[in-house]
């Protein structure tokens, strides 16, 4: 599971490394945008989604990176970057993928069935990732996927009551929509497998094509009938010898009495 290609120690660090860039980036962003926001004292509702309000739109882009406090941040912060990192590593064919489709469904999801509030903040992308990872387990069934599906339910279970309506101040739209386009993006690249997802696949079928032993012979019902039926033939034939033995004899007559 740790190895990205090879055993080769060099290639995992050079992996680790590359899976390590995105999530620093999109969080430094995030610190960046805030401290902006607290500097200049803009409003952060004005670059959130509104929903089904023209000047709204700009928000399905600019949402997700405002926040309206720290503590808001700082929630979201960490989550982000673990969930963001283990995706681009264990589902580096797909993860960059996922990540958009999720970012930009939820965008628009929320832009067109929320209330009509703005709605701030990158919770909808990061409820996407932990659908994501945890339905991965369940469409590809690999034994890393299973694994690190059970790992971010133990990290992040207690999200989804997150997604319960009329949660004052949380904009549970979009928890909800996010958790369903992170189911999405798995079904769509459930067949996508990684490489060693792919080993793992044909290790299974290569043990599937040894041949099997067995307790008993297979045969041996089939065996017992044809002993069974030989045994009656045989029976048949001494009678019948048995017959023409005694009908034979000029001593025996069935008919007269002594």
């Amino acid at each position: 599971m740790i190895d990205s290609e090879t055993d080769s120690l060099h290639l995992t660090r050079q992996h680790l490394l590359e899976s390590l860039r995105f999530p620093l980036a999109a969080v430094v962003i995030l610190w960046v945008i805030h401290v902006w926001q607290v500097t200049d004292g803009f409003d952060p509702g004005a670059y959130g989604i509104m929903s089904r309000r023209a000047w709204g739109l700009r928000g399905i882009v600019t949402a997700p990176l405002i926040h309206g406090s720290w503590k808001h941040l700082i929630s979201n912060t960490l989550p982000l970057f673990v969930l963001t990192f283990i995706s681009l590593y264990f589902y580096r064919k797909v993860a960059m993928r996922a990540f958009w489709i999720i970012y930009f469904l939820t965008g628009v999801s929320v832009w067109l069935f929320a209330r009509p509030v703005s709605h701030i903040g990158a919770s909808g992308v990061i409820y996407g990732l932990v659908a994501f990872m945890f339905w991965n387990g369940i469409f590809r069934r690999s034994l890393r996927s299973i694994v690190l599906a059970g790992i971010v339910m133990l990290l992040y279970s207690g999200m989804f009551l997150g997604v319960l309506p009329d949660q004052e101040g949380i904009s549970w739209e979009s928890h909800l929509i996010g958790s369903l386009a992170g189911i999405f993006a798995a079904f769509l690249f459930k067949g996508e497998l990684e490489d060693e997802e792919t080993k793992e696949t044909e290790h299974h079928f290569d043990h599937g094509d040894e041949e099997k032993t067995y307790f008993l012979p297979q045969d041996i019902f089939e065996q017992t009938k044809a002993h069974r039926a030989a045994e009656a033939e045989e029976e048949a034939r001494r009678r019948t010898q048995d017959n023409n033995f005694f009908g034979d004899s000029p001593y025996w007559n069935q008919n007269q009495t002594w």
